[in-house]
């Protein structure tokens, strides 16, 4: 059997589905995973994956691309190409896949599964309904297992990607910390400020610390290592990121993707998380984790982007002692 799994949004989102992955690649003797530009990189971190397609969807992202007509016909003759025997399309809660699953009918899929609101007509064959709360890893499992790709037996179900031993080349020596300031929306960040100031705390109280981001949070990744911390903003492409985390002793990160990474490789985590989503859905998984941020704040299941509330509360309130005290806690609970 050839299976198709569609997760056409972020890096994070991408990780989550992986327990789902695993289960399709249980029951399936070749996987493809569709996936957004974003969301590449993690796919191909995922065990069980066969094949990567990359596309971005015009209905999915921060700033999706036109409808191109010419663009969705090349879609469906790549998809068509993969054979597919049966599929799934796994999105948000609040995400439609009827759009992706009538592009795959088009391409032949013949038997297609997903969580579906909306009335699917005939473009799916598996209407599933989450449970309500459901985590996005869970949810993706139900959605599996309900289209006839249960866990595979001794599989936790909890998030795994593959990645290669240590980075002391990157790091140095262990033991070390890591703090990773980033977001990819402004809500969902602590101030760098503040980060800074833990970050020289946290040195001040024994630990070594590493400051991670991408390469375009070079300014950001400086000033939160300031002095005391080792920067490597811009110098960890996923694999070597996760290999970096993995040798992590605690993470200190937002909700963002480089948590559900940390959570991959068996970090723990304190998790600056802000409520515009929410954190029952998509906070740390499957890991000791710590959750600081106020849950019940106005911007509550918002999704906003930037903080609606002046002062971003929610996260702002958060101090470099509390961040210090949760890694503490962690690290005397081990994993």
């Amino acid at each position: 059997m050839r299976a198709l799994v569609v997760r056409l949004d972020s890096f994070g989102d991408v990780l989550l589905a992986g327990p789902a992955v695993r289960a399709v690649a249980g029951r399936a003797d070749r996987v493809t995973v569709l996936c957004g530009p974003r969301g590449a990189p993690a796919a191909r971190l995922l065990p069980g994956v066969d094949e990567v397609l990359v596309w971005e969807a015009p209905w999915v992202g921060f700033s999706p691309p036109p409808v191109d007509r010419a663009g969705v016909d090349r879609l469906v003759d790549r998809v068509a190409a993969v054979r597919a025997d049966a599929a799934l399309v796994l999105t948000s809660f609040h995400q439609s896949p009827l759009p992706a699953a009538l592009l795959l009918r088009m391409a032949g899929v013949g038997h297609i599964a997903a969580d579906s609101v909306d009335a699917p007509g005939s473009l799916l064959d598996v209407r599933h309904s989450r449970a309500p709360h459901a985590h996005e890893a869970e949810a993706a499992l139900d959605l599996a297992e309900a289209a006839g790709f249960p866990r595979p037996p001794g599989d936790d179900g909890r998030l795994r990607v593959r990645h290669a031993p240590g980075a002391p080349d990157l790091t140095g020596p262990e033991p070390y910390l890591v703090v990773h300031p980033g977001a990819s929306v402004t809500a969902r960040r602590w101030s760098p400020e503040r980060c800074a100031h833990a970050v020289r705390l946290l040195v001040g109280a024994g630990h070594r610390v590493v400051v991670t981001g991408g390469s375009d949070e070079r300014e950001l990744t400086a000033l939160v290592a300031g002095r005391d911390g080792l920067d490597l903003g811009g110098r960890t492409e996923p694999p070597q990121l996760a290999a970096v985390l993995a040798a992590a002793g605690a993470v200190v990160v937002g909700n963002t993707g480089p948590a559900h990474l940390a959570a991959a490789v068996g970090t723990p985590i304190v998790s600056l998380f802000s409520p515009v989503v929410a954190a029952e859905r998509w906070g740390p998984y499957g890991v000791p984790h710590v959750l600081l941020g106020d849950q019940l704040a106005p911007c509550a299941d918002s999704r906003a982007r930037e903080c609606p509330v002046p002062g971003h509360p929610c996260l702002d309130e958060v101090t470099a002692e509390d961040v210090v005290a949760a890694v503490e806690k962690l690290l005397e609970g081990g994993r």
